[in-house]
């Protein structure tokens, strides 16, 4: 009997942006203060990625080129790149095929995932189903946003929360019972009411007035989003967990998406997990969208332990959210 082929994590990547958007920059900018910011989210600054031309794919690049080289495999041998963003270079081609004509990546077919903050959570649901198909043996996933494109710094609502990054994993076959175990992954059109872009696309394509009535930017109303993505994340993440006969004890890290504080601990309480099973670092990056979960497992990457479970939770504009549980393969 052939053994179950999982979709493993063999490595991962990430980028951050040099320059530093701090509280105190942005006090100087709107109506607003570093108190106030820290308490309702919890961040204290994001990078923004600065400089002519500069886009979502130039991000992804450098955070693939990483996890090629800890591989040590060459871009040839990726069979296919996907990338979750909402700030696509361009509206067409797709980011996935610009980055991979950057990296040399000559053997892949390539594809952009429009699922907002859930972004790396369909990709990498994706990527797996691919590799467990038998057809593809190196599948790179990638959640990635340059949020500072659509973001307005004159509305204090939205500017304070997000900012720009990229990570990616590497998703290779495994026998042995390692890597994505299990998704649940959910959407309702209904929520996008309170989050969304106005223009741009084909209902309202770009013109004078929808340039000069501000609505190429993110926007969002917080309360509603804030209520739906506590009771989202957390009871997706709860369900999980009792699908798969497991208990916060059993977990070893969650991986929450970095949208607010109190939106990762109220997923964190739900699990039955304690604060040092969570990974934050929302106070350095703000909200990058579908990059904070990648960028998560890239800076906690040397604490994870070979066969630990851990969860991924998202929650994002569509709505879209979910959970997934992996068992880390290295």
């Amino acid at each position: 009997m052939n053994k179950k082929i999982t979709a493993a994590i063999t490595a991962v990547g990430g980028f951050v942006p040099e320059d530093k958007l701090t509280n105190a920059d942005l006090e100087k900018m709107v109506d607003t203060n570093d108190e106030w910011i820290r308490t309702r989210t919890g961040i204290s600054e994001r990078r923004i990625l600065k400089g002519e031309g500069l886009a979502t794919s130039d991000m992804v690049v450098p955070a693939v080129k990483q996890l090629c080289e800890k591989r040590g495999i060459s871009p040839d041998e990726i069979d296919c790149l996907i990338v979750g963003t909402v700030t696509p270079d361009m509206v067409f081609p797709a980011t996935a095929n610009i980055a991979c004509d950057k990296l040399g990546i000559k053997n892949a077919f390539s594809f952009d995932v429009s699922a907002a903050c859930s972004g790396f959570l369909y990709t990498l649901t994706l990527g797996a189903a691919l590799i467990e198909s038998g057809r593809y043996k190196k599948v790179v996933v990638c959640g990635a946003d340059k949020m500072s494109a659509i973001v307005d710094y004159t509305d204090r609502a939205t500017c304070i929360i997000f900012g720009d990054g990229a990570g990616a994993v590497l998703l290779e076959p495994n026998e042995e019972g390692y890597g994505v175990l299990d998704s649940i992954l959910r959407s309702d059109g209904s929520g996008s009411q309170y989050l969304h872009m106005k223009a741009g696309g084909s209902k309202k394509p770009a013109s004078i007035e929808t340039v000069l009535a501000k609505e190429h930017f993110a926007y969002q109303d917080g309360q509603p989003v804030f209520k739906f993505a506590v009771k989202g994340m957390a009871d997706v993440s709860a369900e999980l967990l009792e699908k798969n006969n497991l208990t916060g004890d059993d977990i070893a890290w969650l991986v929450p998406h970095q949208a607010n504080l109190r939106i990762i601990d109220a997923t964190a309480n739900r699990m039955g997990l304690p604060r040092e099973k969570v990974m934050i670092n929302i106070q350095k990056y703000g909200n990058t969208t579908a990059g904070t979960i990648p960028l998560c497992l890239w800076e906690w990457e040397s604490q994870l332990k070979k066969g630990d479970n851990i969860v991924l939770a998202a929650f994002g504009g569509g709505f879209t959210w979910g959970a997934t549980l992996v068992k880390w393969a290295y």
